[in-house]
């Protein structure tokens, strides 16, 4: 089922087929360091580079035989390289390569994925320019608050998927690390000057110390960065859910020719595409439990992790990268209803500016308490009654004494939301020229 969230570029990361180059990129590294320290004759080493190769179909075949995937890649391999296969694989243990190989894995997709944060970055950059001014109605607890501007909505979008890309530069550092050093990471077969070569040209840094494998702290480092961004983005959608709304409609995920939203009912326009982010980000989240738990080995290693892996990083991957691309273009094309952000500012009629009134009675030298009192009261009216709250207040005569309609209607004034923007923005763009 996964496969159907697979685009082109990931999926072929982690197909069968990639995985054993990676399998014998490592092994062909080190055939390449033995020879540097002379184990390894130049004329074996040219046949070996020349001959190396596998059939994913002849791995399988024989790891039904030897239920090990490691020695059936080996066997195949020696197939094709004949009598010089003995310097394959010469002093390694199998995690040696499938552990040095999976961060290979790893780096190539992080690096994928963090282009395309990237690119959903300045598309949200470019939204928020856009609709800078652009005011709407604030909600906290789902309740109208203040005025703000769907452009800092996004701006709040951006600077947060500008932390991601912080986070994938560490996890990336951490995860571009491999190990060539044993059954038990004391290279008791091998030269240590074999690893570091071997990891060199592969373009990773040794573990400074291992067992038989990686520390699972790292991969668990990376699944929590993707757990992280595909979280933001069901908070994107969730937000595009919600403003979608028939009683809201400020925003609509893009709706396309031929499209149908219900079978049973021609009207529907359905935000089916952020639903579906919401739910898939569910998966990656709930994979981040596995990589956690798969910290915890026993001793020098346990095979307890292994299974997992091979679900939850191309799992993990594979819809982060979907989810990604299907976010960068529902933003590119989604449909923003200004003038419907602009009549529910007024839903309330007026109730919004309740914090601009109560100001203007404590800057008049009422007491906090005093004209929280008063505005509230008039709040509660026009809630219960259905009322204009400017005109509640022009008819309280207690209020009347303290502030005239001019007064009155400068509190209800959209100027003074709009005073600060260029400075929020400033604030987020500025580290960046």
């Amino acid at each position: 089922m996964i496969d159907r969230y697979s685009r082109p570029g990931m999926k072929k990361i982690w197909a069968e087929e990639n995985k054993y180059q990676k399998w014998l990129d490592v092994e062909l590294a080190v055939c390449e360091a033995w020879h540097k320290l002379g184990r390894i004759p130049a004329a074996s080493l040219k046949r070996i580079k020349q001959k190396a190769g596998f059939s994913v179909d002849r791995i399988l075949e024989i790891e039904s035989v030897v239920k090990h995937d490691v020695i059936a890649f080996l066997s195949s391999v020696a197939e094709n390289v004949g009598q010089d296969s003995r310097y394959i694989h010469l002093g390694l243990t199998s995690y040696d390569v499938v552990d040095t190989a999976l961060s290979l894995l790893i780096k190539e997709s992080l690096v994928d994925v963090q282009n395309n944060t990237a690119a959903l970055k300045d598309i949200i950059g470019k939204e928020a320019l856009k609709h800078k001014n652009t005011l709407m109605i604030g909600r906290t607890h789902g309740v109208h608050a203040e005025p703000i501007t769907f452009g800092v909505k996004l701006l709040v979008w951006y600077e947060e998927i500008k932390r991601h890309l912080k986070r994938m530069d560490s996890a990336l550092e951490t995860i571009s690390c491999g190990r060539i050093s044993g059954s038990v990471g004391t290279y008791i077969h091998l030269d240590p000057r074999i690893e570091k070569t071997a990891l060199k040209k592969l373009g990773l840094t040794p573990a400074k110390v291992s067992t038989q494998v990686l520390q699972r702290d790292r991969h668990a480092e990376v699944i929590a960065v993707l757990a992280l961004l595909t979280a933001s983005l069901d908070k994107f959608a969730q937000e595009i859910r919600h403003l979608q709304k028939t009683e809201v409609l400020e925003l609509e995920e893009p709706f396309t020719k031929g499209q149908k939203g219900s079978s049973s009912m021609p009207h529907k326009k359905n935000p089916v595409r952020a639903e579906r982010i919401s739910g898939l980000a569910r998966i990656v989240r709930a994979n981040l439990q596995t990589a956690l738990e798969n910290i915890p080995l026993w001793h020098e290693r346990d095979i307890s992790h292994s299974s997992a892996e091979r679900i939850i990083f191309p799992d993990s991957f594979i819809l982060t990268d979907y989810l990604l691309a299907e976010m960068s273009d529902l933003i590119q094309n989604w449909k923003v209803y200004p003038e419907n952000m602009s009549s529910n500012i007024q839903t309330t009629r007026g109730l919004v500016f309740s914090q601009m009134v109560l100001l203007a009675l404590t800057g008049k030298g009422l007491s906090r308490e005093e004209a929280y009192q008063l505005v509230q009261r008039n709040s509660m009216q026009a809630w219960r009654e259905g009322k204009d709250f400017k005109e509640l207040l022009k008819k309280d005569k207690e209020i009347t004494k303290v502030l005239d309609n001019k007064e009155i209607e400068s509190c209800f004034s959209m100027v003074p939301y709009l005073e600060h923007i260029n400075f929020i923005f400033d604030g987020v763009f500025s580290d960046e020229s």
